[in-house]
């Protein structure tokens, strides 16, 4: 049962949707891939004005929540991004370390776990299969397509469980 008295939450993923990732794509299309330069370089992403736009303005009727497949050692550097950007506090979830699922089940877990307690009032995120799971899920989704997509993250979303 949802609480009526809280408000909404908007759902807002980092890579590709807040965070332009274009420079460190170069990290994943490698083989093996470097996972290390690839979070390393994190802190350097330029944001994406589409996205920070969006989260600025949810932010005034909505709880802005990150959701995210980073690893949980990217928590400090990923604090340190979203605060440099002006976006507003809020929770931040992420994959643990050693969890390798794809991103379409591991976001779907935590917003289901949210749907239980809070009405989501969208899930913004660049990932399709991401995307339609939620829609099939019944949440109302904006799919954020404001960068070119990526073979290597998609790859990585999906079979490496990486992000």
């Amino acid at each position: 049962m949802t609480d009526s008295s809280a408000p909404p939450v908007a759902v807002f993923d980092l890579d590709n949707t807040l965070a332009d990732t274009a420079h460190r794509q170069r990290f994943l299309e490698s083989k093996p891939r470097d996972w290390n330069a690839f979070f390393a370089a994190a802190p350097d992403d330029p944001p994406l004005a589409e996205g920070i736009a969006l989260a600025l303005a949810s932010a005034e009727e909505c709880e802005v929540v990150y959701l995210t497949g980073r690893p949980e050692r990217c928590r400090r550097d990923t604090l340190a991004w979203l605060a440099a950007q002006g976006l507003p506090e809020g929770r931040l979830h992420m994959r643990d370390d050693q969890d390798r699922r794809p991103a379409r089940h591991t976001k779907l877990e935590v917003l289901r776990q949210l749907a239980r307690t809070r009405e989501i009032r969208m899930l913004v995120d660049d990932d399709e299969l991401v995307c339609d799971d939620a829609e099939r899920a019944g949440l109302t989704v904006v799919r954020a397509r404001w960068t070119a997509p990526s073979e290597a993250l998609g790859e990585a979303q999906e079979q490496d469980g990486r992000t």
